[in-house]
């Protein structure tokens, strides 16, 4: 199944909905530290509900050791600095599909390490900056799985 990672994430609630996605979709979570709360902060578990203990989530102390621990696998970097809409890859059953902060998206130093053809986007209208981190990570997250016609799901 896909990997989603997200890089210092900084707001709980976020962070909470997307562990519960990882739960329901069967996808891996990789949290790439620092973050800007605190991983046992009750907005995150009120957020993620009873899904904390469905959820295969990873933390890592940061974006290197991250990379050596998913080393092989393919990185696909959401970003509106993408060059494509997300909609137009072709997923991979084991991409990893990473995601920037809520606050300042994939720094440059991270970005640039990423083929410009493996940065995506989720289209928008002109001039809006951002959607919301969790709901970003839905409409990705359930195209990718779509594209394998739900495997695993009922």
């Amino acid at each position: 199944m896909f990997h989603i990672a997200l890089f210092e994430p900084k707001i709980a609630p976020n962070t909470g909905n997307i562990i519960r996605l990882a739960a329901n979709t069967g996808c891996k979570l990789h949290i790439i530290e620092p973050m800007g709360f605190d991983f046992e902060e009750k907005k995150l578990r009120r957020a993620g509900l009873d899904y904390h203990d469905l959820a295969n989530v990873s933390r890592y102390a940061n974006y290197g050791a991250f990379v050596a621990a998913i080393a092989g696998k393919r990185i696909l970097a959401l970003t509106t600095k993408g060059s494509q809409p997300f909609q137009l890859q072709q997923f991979q059953s084991d991409d990893v599909l990473l995601f920037g902060s809520e606050t300042a998206g994939l720094p440059d130093v991270v970005r640039d390490t990423i083929p410009a053809h493996h940065r995506i986007r989720v289209p928008m209208r002109a001039g809006a900056r951002s959607l919301n981190l969790a709901n970003t990570v839905a409409i990705v997250c359930y195209e990718a799985w779509r594209q394998h016609n739900f495997a695993g799901g009922v």
